[in-house]
């Protein structure tokens, strides 16, 4: 398939804000490629190189660009070769030869194409392709139920893969994934809560009310001798918390696969600020700042996947291998009891609770409301597009953040609000030197970024407004802090910000 084909649907999705149109316009493609190339365009179109970064910066893929051929000829499996051999190329003589093959590349494509091959290979490409509007495009082209290619998907941790199987084999060549122990699967996410009360009235008795700690996520494997850990974002950080290795080597099982979340401690026992908890995630030793696990699930445990047992079954797993670390948790509480467990959270310095149906599969990313997080104020987990010169004291320093939601059908993120409230000197002068970085444009007044920084948002609530394109506004909106383990994929979304509006 020529490239051109692939510009061209990018272009469509990228200029439609329907979901159905672009899961249409992804599946007619998807379906129309090679079979060898479905991983590529998959690939591409989700925003990233099937060879995964290939260390080209934007400063030499503009010195590589030339006079755009006249008409296309580019073809995918002719550029995933390509690009294959830009990564593998190393040693003397390495970088001479990777600029040969960039301007090869580029002097054979058109304006368009160079465009998308610019941005796809600097992490630019947004054409609104996220994960659920491609995973929904590629059961379309395989014609079959979507739930399977998510399945599919949350275990393989790998869109191309995924895409590949559903259509050389459907069903019956996805169920052939499992959770295999060492490779990370992707996380089941909460949804915010109205109120405890509301949260206990969607779920019933049946639920688990749990602490919510101001940690970061972590998911752990072991099978014998061999640990892995991974964080929310699927990244490995095995060698920078040799502690938390070494906790779970000992644990009284054979294989496991664990989901939890760790922090450091104060010595009174009290949770230490979240950044400094993420601090150690690139340390590589342990700096005298000891990180604690507590777990919340058990998804595998001695050759048992546990991913499709009711949440009761995963915690009584939990009990026989971790009990000691387990998170503070109550089963089947009453209306007061669990109110109890919220403020003992609160008491204790933690975020609030977690209220979650023993009754619920473990399911990737935010499916329903079978897990829902409940704190003292709203909170939203929301995307810096832009920030704007502050003035008086704060004249010299980037400071009132524009702040969007993320588009749940794969558009670019919607703006929702701006604050300059809960600023530190600290954060000023991070966000003056560090936005720069993420610059996508400016003008007199204001630095647009890309949607890349995730910022942590107290509200009291929000209400309906023509001012932003989603139709609401933040109210009393406040910097908590920002989430360095986060992207902009993991944002809340514009229907969780409407969600918090008065009913």
């Amino acid at each position: 398939m020529l490239l051109s084909k692939v510009v061209e649907v990018s272009h469509a999705v990228g200029a439609t804000r329907s979901r159905k149109a672009k899961t249409e316009a992804l599946a007619e493609l998807i379906a129309a490629v090679e079979p060898a190339e479905v991983a590529a365009v998959v690939a591409w179109l989700s925003g990233e190189p099937l060879q995964g970064r290939t260390g080209t910066g934007w400063r030499t893929l503009v010195a590589a660009r030339s006079t755009p051929a006249a008409d296309p000829t580019l073809t995918v499996a002719g550029i995933d070769a390509t690009l294959t051999e830009l990564v593998g190329t190393s040693g003397s003589g390495s970088a001479g030869r990777r600029r040969d093959l960039l301007a090869d590349l580029l002097g054979a494509a058109t304006h368009d194409e160079q465009e998308f091959l610019i941005r796809l290979l600097t992490g630019e490409l947004r054409q609104g392709a996220l994960e659920g509007v491609m995973t929904e495009a590629i059961a379309k082209a395989a014609g079959i139920p979507v739930d399977p290619v998510r399945r599919a998907f949350m275990l393989s941790g790998r869109l191309p893969a995924t895409a590949v199987a559903a259509l050389d084999g459907g069903v019956d060549l996805l169920t052939a994934f499992r959770l295999e122990v060492g490779r990370p699967i992707r996380p089941m996410l909460a949804s915010p809560g109205e109120s405890l009360e509301a949260a206990l009235a969607d779920l019933g008795r049946d639920v688990s009310v749990e602490y919510k700690l101001d940690g970061a996520r972590i998911q752990v494997h072991r099978n014998c001798d061999d640990v892995h850990i991974f964080t929310r974002t699927l990244r490995e950080i095995t060698g920078s918390v040799p502690e938390l290795v070494q906790l779970v080597a000992e644990l009284p099982c054979t294989s496991v696969v664990l989901d939890g979340e760790t922090l450091a401690l104060t010595d009174s026992g009290r949770p230490r600020p979240f950044q400094e908890t993420m601090s150690r995630f690139g340390a590589e030793s342990e700096r005298d700042l000891l990180l604690h696990p507590y777990f919340f699930d058990c998804l595998h445990l001695d050759g048992h996947d546990l991913l499709d047992s009711p949440l009761e079954e995963r915690l009584a797993a939990l009990d026989r291998v971790a009990p000691q670390h387990r998170i503070p948790a109550l089963l089947r509480p009453s209306a007061d009891d669990a109110a109890a467990q919220f403020d003992s959270a609160l008491a204790e310095g933690h975020e609030g609770i977690m209220v979650k149906s023993l009754t619920s599969p473990y399911a990737a990313g935010r499916r329903g409301k079978s897990w829902q997080k409940i704190k003292p104020e709203h909170t939203l987990d929301l995307v810096v597009l832009g920030a704007e010169w502050g003035y008086g004291r704060r004249t010299g320093y980037l400071s009132n953040l524009h702040l969007g939601a993320r588009d749940p059908d794969g558009g670019d993120p919607i703006m929702v609000g701006k604050t300059f409230k809960g600023l530190t000197d600290k954060l000023l002068e991070w966000q003056t030197a560090e936005f720069p970085l993420h610059e996508r444009d400016r003008d007199e007044h204001t630095v647009y970024l890309k949607p890349e920084l995730v910022v942590e948002i107290e509200l009291d609530g929000v209400q309906v407004s023509t001012r932003y394109p989603g139709g609401v506004a933040l109210r009393f909106a406040r910097v908590l802090r920002y989430r360095p383990d986060k992207d902009a994929a993991d944002a809340d979304t514009i229907d969780a910000v409407r969600a918090l509006l008065p009913k």
